[in-house]
């Protein structure tokens, strides 16, 4: 598996991650209280999909 389509998730988190600390530092801190909830949503999302994926390849029952 390559490694962008394995750690997606994770560069697309830190990347919202530092763009919620540029908008907190550049004086917009509720647009990056906001964005700064983008990355656990990502994450979350990522690991749903990932389990629902091994779910479809390894049917128990």
């Amino acid at each position: 598996m390559n490694f962008l389509e394995k750690y997606y998730p994770v560069l697309l988190a830190f990347l919202s991650f530092l763009y919620s600390i540029y908008l907190w530092f550049s004086g917009n801190q509720m647009e990056g209280i906001y964005v700064g909830l983008w990355p656990v949503t990502i994450l979350a999302f990522a690991i749903a999909i990932r389990q629902r994926r091994n779910e479809d390849k390894n049917p128990e029952g």
